[in-house]
């Protein structure tokens, strides 16, 4: 699929969509921001997850620094599992159960963020994106046949966590979807971004196979335009000691035939156990080599999202080796 191809995204779906995606107990939708403060090796997100047909919303906020990984070690965890969903809910304009405010300022854009847990962590944000929403391209990505949207946004505000005031001016990455998600569905695979101070970035989102790691999903935002990936690979050094990632290249080439490199450096991280996965979620300081007008600013930033299933983490800590299957 082409970038004259993909559809629009509609105001409309910015909001709920309860007519859309069936009647089974696991259908589901999502909201996600992703942030960060580059100083201090800081990164956050938003996250929220409504089951409809069930009457539950899940989520909340994720804080994480140099300082730990794990989610009960970092400085602010809050993943709740099933709150009541409210009867009224609006996802343009809401305050959840589970923390997170949503309010859309202009559709399919620019939305103001918000969480409220006083003395531990409250915010304040705004999402301005650079460019309309971008649709799943292929349904050979982990999302498969869901309706996904992802956006290259700058994120400006403040966070208040544990007293401390952070002024967060960055540039990242949201996404929205909806569809089915049965919890034991997840393989092995990983959702990776970045993006410069001018808002040009990238998306790749890989599938593992027969020891590699290809794109199966993404693009490349130029100065001017967004896209596609028609090819690539990921690839990652990890530490022998946890298996974690220390470095990450993502190559690939775009469908106007440009090559993009990009070598990333791991700053922090969070572990986040999702359902019958682990999502190891670094924080990644790139440094664009080729692609995206990349004589221009080449300082990036971003995030690998490094999916295992569970039992296939266990089975490659318990040998000591991290080797692709």
């Amino acid at each position: 699929m082409t970038s004259q191809d993909i559809p629009v995204f509609h105001p409309d779906d910015d909001g709920l969509h309860p007519d859309a995606i069936g009647d089974e107990w696991w259908s589901t939708e999502t909201a996600w921001y992703s942030f960060h403060h580059a100083e201090s090796g800081l990164g956050g997100w938003f996250y929220t997850m409504v089951r409809h047909n069930i009457g539950t919303v899940a989520g909340g906020a994720w804080i994480w620094d140099t300082t730990a990984a794990l989610p009960w070690d970092v400085p602010y965890s809050a993943n709740y599992t099933a709150l009541e969903l409210p009867a009224d809910l609006d996802l343009r304009d809401c305050e959840l159960p589970t923390g997170v405010r949503i309010k859309v300022e202009e559709p399919t854009m620019t939305y103001r963020l918000g969480f409220d847990d006083p003395g531990r962590l409250t915010a304040d944000l705004r999402f301005a994106a650079v460019d309309p929403p971008r649709p799943l391209a292929s349904g050979g990505s982990t999302f498969g046949k869901a309706a996904h949207f992802d956006q290259i946004g700058h994120i400006t505000g403040q966070l208040e966590l544990h007293g401390q005031t952070i002024d967060i001016d960055c540039w990242g990455m949201r996404d929205r979807t909806w569809g089915k998600r049965p919890e034991n569905r997840p393989r092995q695979a990983a959702y990776v971004t970045g993006a410069g101070t001018d808002g040009r970035g990238f998306l790749a989102v890989t599938n593992t196979r027969d020891g590699r790691d290809d794109i199966a999903y993404g693009f490349v935002k130029t100065a001017d335009e967004q896209l596609s990936f028609t090819d690539g690979q990921r690839s990652v050094v990890r530490s022998k000691t946890d298996g974690w990632i220390e470095q990450i290249t993502i190559e690939g080439t775009d469908e106007s035939g440009t090559e993009f490199r990009a070598v990333g450096k791991a700053v922090s991280r969070i572990v986040i156990n999702r359902h019958t996965f682990i999502d190891i979620n670094t924080l990644v300081h790139w440094q664009l080599e080729s692609g995206a007008d990349s004589a221009g600013h080449t300082e990036w930033w971003g995030e690998d999202q490094d999916m295992w299933p569970m039992h296939t983490w266990s089975a490659a800590r318990r040998a000591g080796s991290w080797e692709l299957s």
